[in-house]
């Protein structure tokens, strides 16, 4: 695709977190230099702002996925009616995300496995609970950390639902995947297969979700063929725990570069929503705010345009624009 080069100036001029990705996989920089900015987030901006929050018995905001009792939230920012998002589980998430060396973290695997408990049931925390977003979301950031989370990537194949996806509400009942769960169930399984490898029946379980989404062209009801829900083409940053469709795409062209193939025809339509929805001086807009306290804001207010949701909708294109046979395969599925 290539962007213009005013527009890849504005992207560049970013925290550290962003910037060294903008580096890496748009401007193409020699590693030398975006390893060199990837390891600013340890000591600049976001990541050393996050770092310094953390509390001395590992966690933050004093819980595993809510604030513990007692957490004082002067400082933070948002709204509180909504899901916090300042516990130790999305801390952890954004760090990962961000691309901060788990090095940085001496010690914080220990003093969690040793004082952080999950809100539900009192369980360990490294043992992760019944909630398939927070199990992945768990997986990962053991895996990041070093942590044996083996007998957690086994809970997803036996939690998988017979559709080939996944659901939190499964202890409710459901049968049916949703797009939220089966999504960060993905990423999750995707991170610890990059991270330690896989056994063949967590790759199964990761091809059977990845079809789920798949069969539904990552917007529709397979029983309807109507969009799933008006969530899907809406787009913020940070992502959390919501699927929209960018979230998806980016999804896929990572599992994609791991497997060393080219992107699924079936993503035309995703690709078609996601370049529709690009502005015309070629940014992204933040159309929503997931309602709930966070440590600090990290992206443009709603309806301003996003650095980090334009760098996903340029990469995600980017990408696709590099495969023309699945361009090529699209317009003969359309003819």
């Amino acid at each position: 695709m290539g962007l213009e080069p005013a527009l890849l100036d504005w992207l560049l001029d970013s925290d550290p977190a962003l910037r060294w990705q903008v580096e890496r996989d748009l401007a193409r920089a020699p590693e030398r230099q975006w390893a060199a900015t990837k390891a600013r987030v340890a000591t600049e901006g976001f990541g050393a702002r996050l770092l310094g929050l953390q509390d001395p018995d590992g966690q933050w905001a004093r819980g595993a996925y809510f604030p513990g009792q007692g957490f004082d939230t002067a400082g933070t920012t948002g709204d509180a009616d909504g899901q916090p998002w300042v516990a130790t589980t999305w801390s952890l998430n954004s760090l990962r995300e961000w691309g901060l060396d788990a090095a940085e973290l001496p010690g914080t695997a220990e003093l969690l496995a040793a004082n952080s408990r999950w809100e539900y049931d009192d369980l360990p925390y490294w043992g992760g609970e019944v909630d398939c977003c927070i199990n992945a979301f768990t997986l990962a950031n053991g895996a990041w950390l070093g942590v044996d989370v083996s007998d957690l990537g086994q809970w997803f194949i036996e939690h998988r639902l017979d559709d080939g996806g996944w659901n939190c509400e499964w202890e409710e009942g459901s049968t049916r995947s949703s797009f939220h769960s089966t999504l960060n169930s993905l990423k999750g399984l995707l991170y610890y297969e990059q991270g330690t490898g896989s056994s063949d029946g967590l790759r199964e379980a990761r091809k059977a979700g990845e079809e789920y989404l798949l069969e539904r062209r990552l917007l529709y009801t397979l029983s309807t063929g109507q969009l799933v829900g008006p969530w899907a083409t809406r787009f913020a940053y940070p992502f959390r725990w919501y699927y929209s469709v960018l979230n998806a795409l980016d999804y896929f062209r990572s599992a994609a570069i791991h497997d060393d193939v080219g992107p699924d025809p079936r993503l035309a339509e995703a690709i078609e929503a996601i370049r529709s929805a690009r502005e015309p001086d070629g940014t992204w807009l933040q159309e929503r705010r997931h309602p709930g306290l966070t440590w600090f804001e990290v992206d443009a207010p709603v309806s301003e345009s996003s650095k980090w949701l334009t760098f996903y909708g340029s990469r995600a294109l980017e990408w696709w624009g590099q495969h023309p046979k699945a361009d090529h395969k699209k317009k003969r599925q359309t003819e």
